[in-house]
């Protein structure tokens, strides 16, 4: 659903943790997945099955203002022969930077080993990332009732929220990737540079379905560092890894830690029906790292840390996102979320037999002066169709709208008193 006010209820980088029973040693890659706050209050869960492992990726509702992206970055160069050909195709291949401003690997892996082809030490790699890894630090106000004023009685409260993850800085624009859970629902927004300064930023997209957000920070700023983003298709088990982040919070900015690929391709299930692959790494990976890299022997991001396994007994078990289904993101996730202007609910199957309406989204809330205020979308609408394409969620929404830009109008086919009507919706990313 839409972030109608820019903020919610909980915006707290998660737990990410991950609970095994101690009876079993081998890793069950259909692992259910649980999103838990960050916070001294986590709460834990544990199925008596042969695995029972929750991941916290910070998945809760899906947002309409997400930027679900299907389309590949510009660094993925044209492969037509009458394009290899250009001057831009040799300027590009050759500089080793993106059309987005963000180092390309391919072009300068030759460059990072060091002569015997081993890569780099621990110390090199940190001295060439760490400039470019940042604490991303969140507030907000969440509404408090207490059990009194739930019964009528007593008066509720407000509270500040605060929550800390980490960030990669890849372009020199101050663009920042990180984790969507570590900037959800967040009122404010800033990050801490590894020169401690801190810098106010705002959220420029995200995709909630992968955890992925891209950040950009504001005012004046000077970008200590760019990071280079490599190739996670090119891990090996076994690899040396180095992980960078925040662990724990600001006490601990810029902590380092070292392990190995413990396995690629790790596919998890992150919640009923769906599924994500991770790298798993035993590099050390701990509430507050979220959002980091993960980093090959060459100093390349291979891979946004964003997950661990917790257990007694059990230690070592850490995931990250292939940088590789990152990448081909960057490019619309660093344009503006295209907002609709609405909250809303997926119809599933079982409640549209129970209610007797189609499958879709169904409007709980249109924000005034909004896109689908302006369109006549009104609350108790379910959505059936966006652009013409069937939609059973607001991932799928989300999905269709990442393929246009600000500007654009598309048709919504809507279900309202027992009749479709189709309503003409002009996108904006205000």
């Amino acid at each position: 659903m839409d972030n109608l006010n820019g903020s919610s209820n909980n915006i707290n980088e998660n737990d990410n943790t991950i609970e095994m029973d101690n009876n079993d040693t081998n890793l069950n890659t259909n692992v259910p997945v649980q999103y838990n706050p960050e916070n001294n209050n986590k709460t834990k869960k544990t199925f008596n099955k042969k695995i029972a492992s929750y991941i916290a990726v910070g998945l809760t509702c899906a947002i309409l203002g997400g930027g679900i992206s299907t389309g590949s970055a510009l660094y993925l160069l044209p492969k037509s022969n009458f394009f290899k050909k250009t001057p831009l195709y040799k300027t590009l291949a050759n500089s080793g930077t993106s059309s987005l401003g963000y180092i390309n690997a391919s072009a300068t892996s030759a460059k990072t080993s060091t002569s015997n082809g081993s890569g780099l030490t621990v110390s090199q790699i940190v001295k060439k990332v760490s400039p470019a890894v940042v604490g991303v630090s969140t507030k907000t106000t969440v509404t408090q009732n207490d059990y009194n004023s739930f019964f009528g009685s007593g008066n509720g409260g407000n509270s500040t929220q605060e929550g800390m993850g980490s960030g990669i800085i890849f372009n020199n624009d101050g663009y920042i990737l990180t984790n969507y859970h570590v900037i959800k629902g967040a009122d404010k927004i800033s990050v801490i540079l590894s020169n401690k300064k801190e810098v106010s930023a705002k959220v420029v997209n995200y995709d909630e379905a992968n955890d992925i957000a891209v950040i950009k920070m504001t005012g004046s700023f000077t970008v200590p560092g760019v990071a280079e983003l490599g190739s996670s298709s090119s891990l090996n088990v076994g690899d040396s890894v180095v992980a960078i982040g925040n662990p724990l919070g600001k006490e601990f900015l810029g902590t380092v830690t070292t392990g190995v690929v413990s396995a690629v391709n790790r596919e998890v299930s992150v919640s009923e029906g769906q599924k994500q692959t991770y790298i798993q790494t035993d590099a050390a990976i701990n509430p507050g790292n979220s959002g980091g890299p993960l980093v090959n022997s060459f100093g390349q991001v291979v891979g946004i840390n964003s997950a661990k396994i917790s257990e007694s007994g059990v230690e070592g078990i850490g995931f990250s996102i292939p940088i590789d289904s990152v990448k081909s993101k960057i490019q619309n996730l660093s344009k503006p979320i295209l907002m609709l202007g609405i909250s809303g609910e997926a119809v599933d199957k079982n409640t549209a037999q129970e209610h007797d309406i189609p499958q879709g989204v169904y409007i709980e809330q249109v924000q005034d002066f909004s896109s689908a205020q302006k369109a006549g979308l009104q609350v108790g609408d379910v959505i059936t169709k966006f652009d013409g394409k069937k939609v059973a969620s607001t991932n799928d929404i989300d999905s269709i709208k990442s393929k246009h830009n600000a500007g654009d109008t598309v048709d919504v086919e809507v279900y309202r008193d027992d009749a479709y009507k189709t309503l003409s919706l002009k996108l904006s990313d205000k």
